[in-house]
This record gives C-alpha cells, structure tokens and sequence, in this order.
C-alpha cells in the first residue's frame, strides 16, 4: 500500500516518527561542546579532524586518538607519527591555511592558544573548537580539554584513569615541593634571560605544583619579566627551573646550562646546593606543558627532582 492511499491521520504519524527517529539518530552523532571562544555542535567521532595546536595532539595521543590533519610545523619527537606523510597540513601554529581548510572540508577543526585570533575565520569552513587553556587556571583547563575530547571520541573511561592518575602525582608533587624554599622559573633565548611567576603561561610551577615563589612581583605578560644575572643573585632561589627556547624551536644559541655556568648564578642557594633542574624546554615552551602527556611527564620529573632532595 502506498503513503498515498493511507488514511492521513496514519500518513502524518507516520511522517512524525520517522522526523523523531531521523533526529534522534542525528542527536546520537553530534554533541555541543562549550569551549574558549563560544559553543559548536560537532560530530561524534569524526572521521576528518585537523588539530592545529601541539598539546591538543598530545593529549588525543593519550587517549589514543589519530587524526588526519595537523600544524605545517614540523612535529616534535614526541609526536612522531605525525612526521610522516598523509597528513592534511593545515598552515602553521599562529595561521591556519584557509585555502586548505577549504579544499579538504574537515568535520572537525581544534584550535589552541597560537590560532586563538583565527577562530572566526577557521570556523567558516567546518565545526570548529578552541581548546586555549586560561592562564589562572591551568590544571583545571587540561581536565576540561581532556573531558571534551574523551566526549568527542567516546574515550572518556580513558580520560577519566588518566586524569586521576594525573591528579594524583600533582598532590604527590605539592607534598614533595612544600618546605623545600623558594623556585624561581626562567626561559633562555638568545642569551637573555626572562623569569615568569604564578599566573603566567609558565605559572604552574607555582600554581599547580606549590613551589613557592622566590620573587612576587614579576610582570605577567607572554614574555615574561626580563632579568639579569644580579637580579638572580638578589633573588636568592633555592631552586632554579630553567627553559632553552631557542632548543625548543631548533634555532641555533647559547646553551641554556652554559648560560647559566657563571659566578653569580652559582652564588645563589640553588647554584650552590646544585638545585638547578632544567625543564625540558618542547614540553614547557612548545607544548605550554597543557597537553596529557607532557604535564604528566613534567610533574614525574619534578616528582623524581623533589624526592632526591628529601
């Protein structure tokens, strides 16, 4: 019998179940997510995601997530399998390539802090998602992007292990880290030197992990606060975190740890109890140490540095 011939009660209940049925499926396949730079509706599961953004990549890694779009820039050792071929490359860190955005027509984009400006103009050309993580509130950042990528990929028992595993050690780590004296965190470029305190980029040191601060006033811009050797001394730190940007981005200076091979710096409590720990500057600087991955790593290496002192 033909739609045509039911009586229309029947017809038009018919056409009413299969609308609720085909939105029912089609809420199945989608889920909103509420992230830095609004709310999107996206597909569960996607079967095109371009991830722009290095700590975004890490924690998918985590969850044991693959995508097929990523950064131009070269991936760093800790992402190896991107470094192959077959991978959309959708532009750089800080400008995504629109043109290949378009062409390939991605069903998910995931953005970090470097393309934050972008957003409006990547979301044009398919779902898109900004995952940069608030500088006052790193850890809890890391959990939320966490949560929404076990939720776009159906890993969220995964995510969940992981970040109690997570939270764990960084309760460890602020035991450790309590009644060991004052930290002061630097980055080395160029042969200059910045120091960066809580609420910064860098501010987990102190923030989530509980060093104490050797210094309170620094300016919290992106670059930090500009120091000298004597500011160092004045300091007074009994531990030294130092970060080699320029090994971070492969651009040829002066060693981090020959930066810091002087007189004044070893007459600081940290250059003489020989409490300098140098950061691994990929996971600190390229990474913001907002992936999975690395923070887990970074709390791990801090744990191992604090129990050594103990």
């Amino acid at each position: 019998m033909s739609l045509s011939s039911l009586p229309l009660g029947r017809a038009l209940s018919g056409l009413l179940l299969a609308f609720v049925l085909s939105s029912a499926v089609q809420a199945a396949d989608t889920v909103t997510i509420t992230h830095s730079s609004g709310e999107t509706q996206v597909p569960v599961s996607p079967q095109k995601a371009v991830v722009i953004d290095w700590s975004t990549l890490d924690t998918l890694q985590q969850l044991g997530v693959q995508v097929q779009g990523t950064p131009s820039n070269s991936a760093p050792d800790l992402l190896a399998r991107y470094q192959g071929e077959g991978f959309i490359r959708a532009g750089s860190l800080f400008e995504p390539d629109l043109e290949v955005l378009k062409n390939s027509s991605p069903d998910l984009i995931i953005l970090g802090r470097r393309a934050q400006g972008q957003y409006a103009e990547v979301s044009k050309f398919g779902p898109t998602i900004d995952l940069t993580p608030d500088p006052n509130d790193l850890l809890g950042s890391l959990e939320r992007n966490t949560r929404i990528l076990g939720e776009i990929y159906g890993k969220q028992a995964e995510a969940e292990e992981q970040l109690a595993r997570l939270n764990a050690s960084v309760t460890e780590l602020r035991e450790l880290a309590a009644g060991q004296g004052k930290g002061l965190l630097v980055l080395t470029t160029g042969g200059r030197m910045a120091a960066f305190g809580a609420g910064t980029r860098f501010g987990m040191i102190h923030d989530v992990f509980g060093v104490e601060q050797a210094v309170d006033d620094l300016q919290t811009g992106r670059h930090g606060h500009s120091v000298s050797f004597e500011f160092l001394l004045e300091a007074n730190p009994d531990w030294l975190f130092v970060m080699d940007r320029d090994a971070a981005i492969g651009q040829e200076g002066v060693a981090a740890a020959q930066l810091m091979d002087n007189e004044l710096v070893k007459a600081t409590p940290a250059g003489n109890k020989g409490q300098i720990v140098y950061l691994d500057p990929v996971s600190w600087y390229l990474l913001d140490n907002s992936g999975l991955g690395v923070m887990q790593a970074s709390v791990d290496q801090l744990i191992e540095v604090f129990s050594a002192g103990r």
